[in-house]
């Protein structure tokens, strides 16, 4: 649990990794907002899952950068100064095509403004975000950015553009961020989940002895709750893979075993 009551905001919580995030940092003690850019339904299904009054449901569109200040205000004005903030909300594959897995797609079908859009919410959303919140945790002396990322393999897999490309480009933000914030207290890093997730990402193709096999979004709450304490302080510009993350050891062993440099 945290000592005082501190205030985080999740893109896209609504759902997937993004939910199991807000509700693990709701467990832990933080107060939590989450938003969705249209559907009001999950995030407000999110809001009544936890105890009442932890997570805060919010629709903004992250793609747009004075959504993104409002937001950050609305948010400050109602819970108090963001300590974090977790750039979850992303468009991954299906907006390019529904069978982008059995079919690859060439970057040179991709519909322009369906491409705009998905650079548009995975590249621009996060500096937008991280943008508004940056000053007040600089001012105050603390603070966390965490940046969902993928693997490797899925920023260089064949028919994978622009969602490869946007997290590559994601990465390389971690990396310069936490470089332009060293020695403010505020850190910036990425965490993935290690391979494929039950996300709104999947396509409705996949078969369900496929679906068996992906990965709980559950993974990603320990390794979250650790990035937003204390003990992390010391920690930033790096990739954190939650699969590879041990809960039989201390939890800064674990870390270190399941890190990387980003980018």
């Amino acid at each position: 649990m945290v000592d005082q009551a501190k205030v985080a905001v999740v893109t896209g919580g609504g759902r997937g990794l993004g939910r199991a995030m807000a509700l693990g940092l709701a467990r832990a003690g933080f107060r939590v907002a989450i938003t969705a850019a249209r559907n009001r339904d999950e995030i407000d299904a999110v809001a009544k899952t936890a105890r009442l009054g932890q997570i805060h449901p919010v629709l903004a569109d992250v793609s747009s950068e004075p959504a993104c200040t409002a937001l950050v205000r609305q948010v400050e004005d109602r819970l108090g100064p963001i300590d974090v903030l977790v750039n979850n909300a992303g468009r991954g594959m299906r907006y390019i095509s529904e069978r982008f897995l059995s079919e690859p797609s060439r970057f040179w079908d991709a519909d322009p403004e369906v491409w705009q859009m998905v650079i548009h919410t995975n590249v621009n959303g996060p500096f937008f975000m991280s943008r508004a919140v940056v000053p007040g945790m600089i001012s105050r002396g603390w603070g966390r950015i965490i940046n969902i990322s993928v693997n490797y393999d899925t920023m260089r897999r064949r028919g994978f553009s622009p969602y490869g490309p946007s997290k590559a480009a994601l990465e390389s933000e971690t990396v310069i961020w936490a470089q332009d914030l060293a020695g403010t207290g505020t850190t910036v890093n990425a965490l993935l989940p290690g391979g494929a997730s039950m996300t709104g990402m999947i396509p409705d193709e996949v078969p369900p002895e496929v679906r068996a096999r992906l990965i709980s979004p559950e993974i990603m709450v320990p390794p979250l709750l650790w990035l937003v304490s204390n003990d992390s302080s010391d920690f930033t510009g790096k990739r954190l893979n939650a699969s590879h993350w041990d809960p039989t050891l201390p939890a800064s062993e674990a870390a270190a075993r399941a890190s990387e440099e980003a980018g």
